[in-house]
């Protein structure tokens, strides 16, 4: 089996190279932080993966995996480079590579000859073709090979994709690459470099437009009293169109979407095309948190200054510890700002660190709901949908509830008395 570096440990890195190792492959996977280099050789992992601790683990008892401090020290035997490095949003929307620039000036002299660097970074089209011009070196390829990981799932989404794209001119380097992945039972899709690098964030920018259609279709619903889950039962039958990403939601977020739909936009106007559609989806989402608040102060019935309001989730989705770019997170801001007092429970989220200042954090669903004028449920953990609603109506001073995950069965909460809203549902 083939030598790999993994240059980053990040959520993408330390989900490759662990995978990668689990296929049979030797694989160094190279961080500059050295508390969490040492915390991984020890077989710590530090974000919530279903599957990757027990693969890391394996990993490293069967020696086919193990981590080092700085990326000369991965690259040195191996055969393919891949890079995981953070590619984040600049002022201007532009995805910021420079840490891809800094690692390659720091190994492309060491890199041996006939190796391939593979680009899973999520980069700007033209990338692939930049890391050519900075290796500086015609005995090293340089292939794209994107990442469509989703947190929660991305074990299962790396050793069991819809497929795995591959953006190559060298035939030759594609293959190579190919072969890193013979045990998986995935189409290959193989590319141009720059078509490689545009389905990456087509994929995002169409997945977060979906999001944002079906909310926009929930407020429809409700102006003309059609039922939510109806419409999408018959619109997500149509294979042209499918169900999945067809669920409403307070708005999308996460560490992608965001920044990955604003740099496609800025990418075609620095090509010359204004992506008015995108622009308008990222418009929608924007009115999506304040709907979310519009609804909590209509259920309220007055303003929301001094209101005690409680948030149930607080992480971007359900099975994941991420922060980044929550949604919940964008209405708690917006619900701060008109004078709420906040206090929020997720089962994820222990400590403070990452929080607004405003968000007061409770340690279970009781303490967050004691003296609650109302409850907005923002994610949707199986702890709320499986919790006892008519006992936890005592702790509340009002009955109330905004189900902005429609994650609630209506009848049943109305039954309890609760004054419930959710979004487009009847």
């Amino acid at each position: 089996m083939s030598g790999v570096a993994v240059i980053g440990a990040g959520y993408v890195g330390l989900t490759t190279a662990t995978c990668l190792a689990h296929l049979g492959h030797t694989v160094i996977c190279a961080d500059i932080d050295e508390k969490k280099v040492d915390a991984l050789n020890k077989g710590e992992v530090p974000i919530h993966e279903t599957r990757l601790p027990e693969l890391l683990r394996d990993g490293l008892s069967q020696q086919t995996l193990k981590f080092v401090v700085g990326a000369r020290q991965a690259v040195t035997d191996s055969e393919f480079v891949f890079l995981c490095l953070p590619t984040p949003q600049s002022d201007d929307g532009r995805a910021d590579i420079s840490a891809i620039s800094q690692v390659i000036e720091e190994i492309r002299e060491i890199i041996p000859a006939g190796s391939t660097i593979v680009n899973k970074s999520t980069t700007p089209v033209g990338t692939n073709a930049a890391i050519q011009s900075l290796v500086r070196r015609g005995d090293v390829a340089v292939v794209s090979n994107p990442e469509f990981l989703r947190e929660g799932v991305a074990v299962t989404d790396f050793l069991q994709p819809d497929r795995i794209v591959i953006g190559s001119t060298d035939p030759e380097a594609a293959q190579k690459v190919s072969g890193l992945y013979n045990a998986v039972d995935a189409p290959i899709i193989t590319v141009d470099p720059l078509s490689a690098e545009t389905i990456k964030y087509a994929t995002n920018s169409f997945l977060a437009t979906k999001v944002s259609f079906v909310n926009a279709l929930a407020a429809v619903c409700e102006a003309v009293g059609a039922d939510i889950e109806s419409v999408i039962r018959g619109l997500g039958a149509d294979q042209r169109i499918g169900s999945r990403f067809l669920q409403p939601g307070p708005g999308w977020g996460g560490s992608c979407f965001p920044k990955d739909m604003q740099a496609l936009v800025r990418m075609a106007d620095d090509a010359g095309y204004q992506f008015d559609l995108l622009r308008a989806v990222i418009e929608a989402n924007e009115q999506q948190f304040a709907r979310v608040v519009s609804k909590v102060e209509r259920l309220v019935g007055d303003k929301l200054g001094g209101a005690k309001i409680s948030l149930l989730g607080l992480t971007f989705k359900a099975h994941t510890d991420d922060l980044r770019n929550s949604p919940a997170l964008e209405v708690a801001k917006l619900l701060s700002s008109e004078g709420a007092r906040l206090i929020a429970y997720d089962p994820m989220v222990e400590s403070n660190s990452g929080l607004p200042t405003e968000i007061e954090l409770a340690q279970n669903i009781e303490q967050a709901l004691t003296g609650s004028d109302a409850v907005v449920i923002l994610t949707e953990w199986p702890e709320f949908t499986r919790a006892n609603w008519g006992a936890l109506r005592d702790f509340m001073n009002a009955p109330r509830v905004l189900d902005a995950r429609n994650a609630l069965d209506r009848r049943a909460m109305l039954d309890l008395g609760f004054q419930y809203d959710d979004l487009g549902r009847i």
